[in-house]
């Protein structure tokens, strides 16, 4: 049986993962967060005590950077050098250092092929800001997940005060805001819909209605 490869990018806080994760469950895919794996090697970069935007300091260190994916009923895990990192990466600060490492041309390189491996051996749910314009431009079905600055916000800041961190809202309004900027404008894979993506607002719908909505689109494409 071939493989089926959905490709859901968008925006900082358009629950990607989230709805990844739980497509993937519905459908029997495997899911595959991208972001997971840039939000690694941030970490690995902060931990070193690095800047994540001096190419010249981040590339030399990507020799001795070793991500693994694991699966479970639970979703994906993420060990760096051995390590389960899968908490560790979701602190706010290495959103940050995230962004900054993907803008940097190595770095994507250095990811991309263990992408593009994943989805030829398994149908996934893959999700990240470039996979159908670049990581899968050939993908059966493309996803641009996006909702306002303000709900994304709103949902970043109960789901870090739900893990006891102490965050302000506006805070990290202004961060997301600043992301997407960065993030959209970047030489390197910009996050921007692919021509042939279908560009979903979840703003006000709910995961499950998400869910369906990607659900029946696969039952058209397959």
């Amino acid at each position: 049986m071939s493989v089926f490869r959905i490709a859901i990018d968008g925006p900082s806080g358009a629950g990607k993962s989230t709805v990844a994760k739980a497509a993937a469950k519905k459908l029997g895919f495997v899911v595959v967060d991208t972001g997971a794996m840039y939000r690694s090697v941030g970490l690995y970069i902060y931990r070193k005590g690095l800047q994540p935007d001096d190419a010249d300091a981040v590339v030399p260190q990507l020799e001795n950077i070793n991500i693994d994916l694991g699966f479970s009923e639970e979703g994906q895990r993420i060990y760096l050098n051995g390590e389960d990192v899968s908490e560790k990466i979701r602190q706010n600060e290495i959103s940050a250092y995230a962004s900054k490492v993907s803008a940097i041309p190595a770095v994507r390189a250095f990811l991309l092929e263990m992408q593009r491996k994943l989805a030829a051996e398994h149908s996934v749910v893959m999700d990240g800001r470039d996979i159908g314009t670049v990581v899968l431009p050939d993908a059966e079905l493309k996803i641009f997940q996006t909702a306002s600055v303000r709900e994304r916000a709103k949902r970043r800041y109960l789901e870090l005060t739900e893990k006891g961190q102490t965050v302000d809202l506006e805070t990290i309004r202004k961060e997301i805001e600043e992301r997407d900027y960065n993030d959209s404008h970047r030489a390197a894979a910009p996050c921007i819909p692919a021509d042939d993506a279908v560009i979903i607002d979840n703003s006000n719908i709910s995961i499950e209605e998400n869910v369906a909505m990607i659900a029946a689109l696969y039952e058209m494409r397959r």
